[in-house]
């Protein structure tokens, strides 16, 4: 199988969550009445040394990179200002590629992955513009491993490229790639909120270029359910249960409709210093790593749809995770199927040390093995990755 090379603008930023990560907080440039705007910024570097022992396309590498990770480096706007009894908002974030001395010489990525207005009341809140989807966001907002390095292999273009590594993309949950949107959140109640969107569809078929037939007659939907609590003196519960749904039709009889239906559903809790999340998914048409429509534009229309059926996939996450004075340590499993003729499976299994010099520095050493099974050929890749990462 020749290498699958991932442009680097469709990842570029691929899991920059900064809502989510610890250690974030916002900077106030303006702070006046019932206006404000602040900003956010987070950037890491990684040395990673990856050894690939690849049986798909019969060629074994050592490769050490300077390069960013999971999360690669943004700087993100926010702004608020309360209109009678509104409250009004919005956010610009652009994440950056800071690994591009290696294909493409002083050309950095510079990608804009949210763009939204936010308007707020009793009512709850609608969301309007460009922001992270509903399906599987929890799973990787709450991934213990999110500020870490995780999955890269040569089969993907991963270890080279200019984009992100992959943490568990792939190997437990989709990405819940920015799309256009207009979604509304309840407001919570009992620890119960759910948020309901519809989404800017893409092209899931084979039918594609000037003069297609192929349609997406409505919206993509997406859904998630979240329910939080507290127990105990420092005790926390947080479950979720995500949707999605989206249909590709085409007029051309030698091309395959897609109906792409999803779940997505997870589980952490915090007990002390110790966190432990499990998480996963299941569905049919939605592909392998950044769900469909964006898995058919990077050539993986294969895994979508197979001789007129959608093909079904699916993966998990778990992870163990302890806190104490300024240290974690973590233990993080996961793994996705795809079941094509030839089945794709790929895991990944973690271990870090994340250590706080600061409220702002953080270190990172990490070991990972990524395993990708192709119809019994597999490609396994070992990386060390030691990082530097600072967040305002």
């Amino acid at each position: 199988m020749k290498k699958l090379t991932i442009n680097r603008y469709m990842i570029s930023g691929a899991a920059a969550l900064a809502v989510s990560a610890p250690g974030y907080a916002a900077v106030d440039l303006y702070k006046q009445n019932d206006a404000s705007v602040s900003v956010d910024a987070s950037f890491n570097t990684f040395y990673v040394r990856s050894d690939s022992d690849n049986e798909i396309s019969g060629n074994d590498r050592t490769q050490s990179r300077v390069k960013m990770g999971f999360l690669p480096n943004w700087v993100g706007f926010n702004f608020s200002k309360k209109v009678d009894e509104l409250t009004l908002g919005g956010r610009s974030s652009f994440w950056v590629s800071i690994n591009d001395s290696d294909t493409a010489i002083t050309s950095t990525g510079i990608d804009v992955r949210q763009f939204y207005a936010t308007v707020e009341g009793g009512f709850g809140q609608i969301l309007f513009g460009k922001d992270f989807t509903l399906f599987c966001r929890s799973n990787i907002f709450l991934d213990e491993m999110l500020a870490g390095y995780g999955m890269v292999n040569d089969t993907l273009g991963l270890i080279d490229g200019q984009g992100v590594s992959f943490g568990n993309i792939g190997s437990g949950y989709f990405y819940p790639y920015p799309h256009s949107q207009i979604t509304y959140r309840t407001p919570e109640m009992a620890g119960l909120k759910l948020a309901l969107g519809i989404v800017d569809p893409g092209n899931a078929t084979t039918d594609t270029g000037a003069g297609r037939t192929s349609e997406e007659e409505n919206p993509r939907v997406e859904a998630e359910l979240t329910y939080n609590t507290k127990f105990g003196d420092n005790s926390t519960l947080t479950a979720w249960l995500g949707f999605l749904q989206q249909s590709s039709t085409s007029n051309d009889p030698n091309v395959d409709d897609v109906d792409s239906l999803g779940t997505s559903y997870g589980l952490k809790v915090k007990l002390g210093g110790l966190s432990l999340h499990a998480s996963g998914f299941q569905g049919e048409g939605l592909g392998f790593l950044l769900g469909p429509g964006t898995d058919a534009g990077l050539g993986l229309q294969g895994l979508i749809s197979e001789n007129g059926e959608e093909v079904d996939s699916d993966g998990y996450v778990a992870q163990a995770a302890y806190s104490v004075s300024g240290e974690r340590f973590v233990v993080s499993y996961g793994e996705t199927t795809v079941e094509t003729a030839t089945e794709w499976k790929n895991e990944t299994t973690q271990v870090a040390w994340f250590h706080d010099v600061n409220s702002v520095l953080r270190t990172v050493v990490e070991y990972n093995v990524n395993t990708l099974d192709i119809g019994g050929a597999e490609e396994e890749t070992n990386t060390v990755a030691l990082g530097l990462i600072a967040n305002f």
